[in-house]
């Protein structure tokens, strides 16, 4: 019954004003039985009398018969009180009904909550009383007994109708008040629901933002979550249409060529062994296609593990030089290194080899004959920067937003080399640096080539090995 958020927060302020109610209405019932109507009337007419036995006092000193004691007496019969005097130091000089009541003691505690004074007798007897100090230091005390407070008088006379009235009215406005408390949070959510519902379609709009500050957040969290859910669906079903066109290019290449050699189309020694070549090339493709997705599963997976070691960058460059070396001058391409003594970072010397191995193979299928490709390294602020700059054709402004994106391939902008790649070389190059700790960047006109940029952090860090987890 009370499973919504509008009906639990209707029946959430009704408790609240039924708790309110309850906890004056104790209070005011404490404060009745500590200070009720009766006691004040009591302790108004002890006034009454103290200040009638107070203008009578000159005829104390007179004849005996008009004695304090007689005096008291007399008041005491009287007035129905009982009148007790001190001395000075708070010994009982005299006391009207010392013999049919137990003494009471000289009153010497402070009253710091009592707005009306109370004390006990010997026989724990409660008495209200008046006490007024003498011109002759005596102190003079009129009590009356503690009247007996009907507690259930007061709630049913004073109490009960007044509480019903002022609940009846503070419930009817508690529960409008819940109604529009609930429908400024619970309108803002009806959206949230209906799109979690459609979930996950292509097409679903952001919701309002709109209600109470933490409503809004949450709005503004979940719009940012479908954008993921989203971006995430679409990169999934691009990244299955991407592997299955990657893998089906090199299957068919070798399902034909070993039909070729099953049923004697390659019928010559060199028409096979063409065939084996085109094989084993398209199964070293395939090779590496599914090793770079294996890789980029370990890093979305956060389980790739790297050997922690201070790299010497500059080092690192000239034996990726050393190793493109034959390649380059096949091509008719400069490769060089220009690096500054740099300090070392910490990192996968393997990994971080992986990354301008992937930049520098880039750069030769992408220059032409006669051009020159040049690797650097600096120092720079607590790291080193490096960077791969060739002079080819450069890459479009519009393919410069996408260049690290997983299977993204420029190779229709920017002609001069041969091959081709997956599309994954730069996207693992950027994981692998991200995971270090690094960023990479590219710069390009289009007729002015590109260059990519590394940086990676200096070493401050202990050797060993390590897994990286940069999962968001």
């Amino acid at each position: 019954m009370f499973s919504s958020l509008r009906s639990r927060l209707w029946l959430t302020y009704a408790l609240l004003i039924g708790l309110a109610l309850g906890l004056v209405m104790l209070v005011l019932i404490v404060y009745l039985l500590r200070n009720p109507l009766l006691y004040r009337q009591s302790l108004a007419r002890l006034r009454a009398v103290e200040t009638v036995i107070l203008t009578r006092r000159e005829a104390w000193g007179g004849a005996p018969e008009a004695s304090p004691e007689v005096l008291l007496e007399r008041a005491d019969e009287t007035f129905q009180v009982r009148i007790v005097l001190f001395s000075p130091d708070g010994d009982v000089l005299y006391d009207t009904r010392a013999d049919v009541s137990p003494p009471v003691a000289f009153p010497r505690t402070k009253r710091f909550f009592r707005s009306v004074p109370i004390l006990r007798d010997a026989g724990g007897k409660s008495w209200l009383y008046t006490l007024h100090r003498l011109e002759d230091g005596t102190w003079l005390m009129i009590a009356t007994p503690r009247p007996n407070v009907p507690v259930l008088a007061i709630v049913r006379d004073e109490l009960f109708w007044p509480f019903m009235a002022a609940g009846a009215v503070a419930l009817l406005l508690s529960l409008l008040l819940a109604y529009l408390m609930a429908r400024w949070i619970a309108d803002p959510l009806q959206p949230m629901i209906a799109t979690a519902r459609r979930m996950p379609a292509d097409q679903v709009s952001p919701i309002p933002v709109n209600g109470p500050r933490e409503v809004r957040a949450l709005a503004q969290a979940f719009n940012r979550m479908v954008e993921r859910v989203q971006s995430s669906q679409r990169s999934q079903r691009d990244f299955v249409a991407n592997v299955s066109h990657e893998l089906k290019t090199p299957l068919t290449s070798i399902q034909g060529f070993a039909q070729a050699i099953m049923d004697g189309t390659a019928d010559t020694p060199e028409r096979r062994r063409q065939a084996a070549e085109v094989i084993y090339e398209e199964a070293a493709r395939m090779h590496r296609t599914v090793v770079d997705l294996l890789d980029l599963a370990r890093f979305d997976a956060g389980t790739i593990d790297f050997t922690v070691v201070p790299v010497d960058v500059t080092a690192l460059l000239h034996s990726v030089v050393e190793r493109f070396a034959p390649q380059a001058e096949e091509a008719g391409v400069t490769l060089r290194v220009e690096a500054e003594s740099t300090p070392p970072v910490m990192g996968d010397g393997d990994r971080l080899a992986q990354v301008f191995t992937n930049l520098v193979d880039n750069a030769l299928r992408h220059t032409p004959r006669g051009g020159e490709i040049v690797l650097t390294a600096r120092p720079v602020a607590q790291g080193v920067e490096a960077s791969v700059r060739d002079n080819g054709p450069g890459i479009p402004p519009d393919v410069l937003p996408h260049i690290f994106e997983r299977f993204y391939r420029g190779d229709k902008s920017r002609p001069g080399g041969k091959g081709h790649g997956a599309g994954l070389g730069l996207a693992i190059a950027r994981e692998i640096v991200q995971a270090h700790g690094g960023r990479i960047g590219v710069r390009s006109q289009p007729g002015q080539g590109a260059t990519f940029t590394v940086y990676l952090p200096a070493a401050t860090r202990r050797t060993g090995h390590k897994t990286t987890d940069h999962r968001p």
